[in-house]
């Protein structure tokens, strides 16, 4: 994908955060953008910077499958087939994951999980169309997971779910692919903390999942969730070069900070031992000592 002038980019939650420095590098690289957000503001807002380029600017709430429906035929009408999709709009939750609520699951699992099968579902059999018809043609699937689909740090429940959701359907979704054709490429992204307004996403909460007086679980997750990432030291403008580089590449994984791969390997350890979960806190006591003392609190 080293050469995209005139190939088509479809990025969702494009309005912000990865989305949006995702979309000023395929700008750069002479792509048609097409800007998909549930947040109309923020999308007007960052269209303007892409005034003059080949556009399709849409406001779609990824969970809602008739909206993701006329997506793609909006895209294949204006631009055809397009060449990367960039499945990345997400939510964040947290607590104790037997103190969320109806409402909260289906709404980080609508966002997070549905948002991706919708994409993939729609998007990768025009690709394979557009692969048969065109030798020359290449496609490459991104989805935007997380560490979270990789660990299941605690207090962090049905966001942990949704991620590992979105690295299992991104497996199967290269091995099939790779069943069928040699030109559609598929990726995961698993990024750590980022500063960037995930932590913040109840901003766009629907009405229809309106959330319930936070329990003391919750808010621990909140303020712990706005101070890990407001902190990070990787931005998302690097991410989104990584995106680029592992499409160059051709790379399936793709990590904004490999260091936490460790954890990782203590997990697959774990299960092929036959041993209880490592504590994640093994290399931080003081840390698990905090939050118990925070959940215990009066």
């Amino acid at each position: 994908m080293k050469n995209c002038s005139g190939q088509t980019a479809v990025i969702t939650g494009a309005a912000s955060g990865f989305g949006l420095e995702v979309a000023r590098i395929a700008a750069a690289r002479g792509m048609n953008l097409v800007l998909c957000d549930v947040q109309a503001d923020a999308l007007e807002a960052a269209a303007a910077e892409f005034e003059g380029r080949p556009m399709l600017v849409q406001r779609v709430d990824v969970s809602k499958a008739a909206e993701m429906e006329a997506l793609a035929a909006a895209v294949k009408q204006r631009f055809g087939a397009p060449h990367f999709v960039f499945n990345n709009a997400g939510v964040g939750s947290g607590g104790l994951v037997w103190e969320n609520t109806l409402a909260d699951w289906e709404w980080v699992l609508g966002v997070n999980l549905m948002g991706v099968v919708h994409g993939v579902r729609l998007f990768t059999p025009m690709m394979l169309e557009a692969a048969a018809a065109d030798p020359a043609y290449e496609g490459h699937i991104v989805n935007t997971a997380s560490m979270a689909g990789m660990v299941n740090a605690p207090n962090m429940g049905v966001y942990n779910v949704s991620k590992h959701a979105v690295v299992s359907l991104s497996e199967t979704l290269y091995q099939d692919l790779a069943l069928v054709s040699n030109q559609v490429h598929a990726a995961v992204l698993c990024p750590f903390f980022v500063p960037t307004g995930i932590s913040q996403s109840h901003r766009n909460r629907p009405g229809e999942f309106a959330a319930s007086k936070p329990t003391k679980s919750q808010l621990v997750s909140q303020a712990m969730s706005d101070k890990a990432v407001s902190s990070g030291k990787v931005t998302a403008a690097e991410v989104a070069a990584m995106v680029f580089a592992a499409m160059d590449e051709k790379q399936f994984y793709v990590f904004s900070h490999p260091k936490v791969l460790a954890g990782v390997q203590t997990r697959l350890e774990d299960v092929m031992q036959l041993r209880n979960p490592t504590s994640p806190f093994i290399d931080k006591p003081e840390l698990g000592e905090q939050i118990k003392a925070l959940l215990k609190a009066s």
